[in-house]
């Protein structure tokens, strides 16, 4: 097989990311962009090693014909017209988080792609950032016993500027909870290896975008939340989620605790400066705590603001096209991750425990 071509549909901020990204791997190249947004475009250009074809729409790319895989990194509400139409190409899809804003669309995409020839990826970094594979990779050896509870802390920057501000309002992302956390909700899944039952979630806006009008309507996104997830096997999950504390040393912090131990890590914050993290050990029957500094490439870091793991999600997305096998984050990873955000997002609002086959039905 030859150099990979692959086609970036919405060239913003993690559309970016992606081409610098691409730039560090072996054998591909990004030979088209597809943007309505001059600004994205030109800024998109300083990144590229070549001169791509660039598109104003996404059905023209289609019809040039010239790319091997698709990546997704347009905003949110966009992503099931575009999915609707880029099937007909069978080509490999890399679809960025959430899948869709809502399981609805999540499920009907499921029902047209079944046989579906390429491969259909979802985009879920954090699987990859060097501290929390290594942390998950314990976990699932045992090393903490049989695991019972696993927390996620995420204290963070509030959200970026977008072209047009479409994630000031939760119709066009599916609500804080979908757009951004359902990167966690994933986690959860996978740490766990169970399904969720049961969401409660108690969270507010109560500091960021209060003042911010847009056509005379007021943000209505939720900037801080406490969300509790039981599983089917009995594991209890904990998200603590605030957007406006981004003077902190860790932007993620994970803990999970077994019957014989306890496993934490964390991921740097931007302001930190810190090219590393520390994962700790502490067996419930020993007195030490082994302590293991996981340090990530520079020249890997600099390429994302996700400490790394988007260059190590190209990586094996680029090795399961190569030797044909699955994608490691399904198109059902997708459509879960978003049913959790939903119920999390529909427990705040209701204020009661939603269960997650009220979510599933569509």
């Amino acid at each position: 097989m030859g150099a990979l071509k692959y086609a970036i549909i919405g060239s913003g901020t993690m559309g970016r990311e992606h081409i610098r990204n691409i730039n560090l791997l072996k054998n591909a190249e990004v030979v088209a962009l597809c943007d309505n947004h001059k600004a994205s475009i030109d800024e998109s250009r300083k990144d590229l090693k070549n001169n791509p074809r660039i598109f104003s729409h996404h059905n023209e790319l289609i019809e040039a014909k010239i790319a091997d895989v698709y990546i997704i990194a347009t905003p949110n509400f966009s992503h099931i017209d575009i999915l609707k139409d880029i099937i007909k190409t069978k080509a490999h899809l890399l679809i960025e988080k959430p899948l869709c804003t809502n399981v609805r669309d999540c499920l009907h995409f499921k029902k047209i792609t079944k046989g579906y020839p390429g491969i259909i990826w979802t985009a879920m970094e954090y699987r990859y950032m060097p501290p929390v594979a290594k942390f998950i990779k314990e976990i699932k050896s045992g090393t903490i016993g049989n695991l019972k509870m696993f927390s996620i802390r995420e204290h963070r920057f509030p959200f970026l500027v977008k072209v047009n501000d479409w994630n000031r309002f939760s119709k066009n992302t599916g609500g804080t909870l979908v757009e951004k956390c359902c990167h966690f909700f994933d986690l959860m899944r996978l740490v766990t290896n169970s399904e969720a039952v049961s969401v409660y979630a108690s969270g507010a806006q109560d500091v960021n975008h209060l003042n911010e009008r847009y056509d005379g309507k007021k943000p209505d996104i939720i900037d801080n939340a406490f969300v509790i997830i039981n599983f089917e096997n009995d594991v209890r999950c904990m998200l603590d989620l605030c957007m406006f504390s981004e003077n902190s040393i860790l932007q993620e912090e994970l803990c999970a605790v077994g019957n014989i131990g306890k496993i934490e890590t964390g991921v740097p914050s931007f302001l930190s400066g810190k090219s590393s993290s520390d994962l700790s050990i502490g067996l419930r029957k020993s007195s030490d705590i082994q302590i293991e500094n996981i340090e990530v490439d520079e020249t890997i870091l600099k390429a994302g603001h996700h400490h790394g793991s988007t260059y190590y999600e190209h990586i094996e997305f680029q090795k399961a096209i190569k030797e044909n096998l699955g994608p490691q984050v399904s198109l059902d990873d997708g459509l879960k991750a978003v049913a959790i955000g939903q119920a999390a997002e529909l427990s705040i609002i209701e204020k009661r425990i939603v269960k997650l086959n009220e979510i599933l039905k569509g």
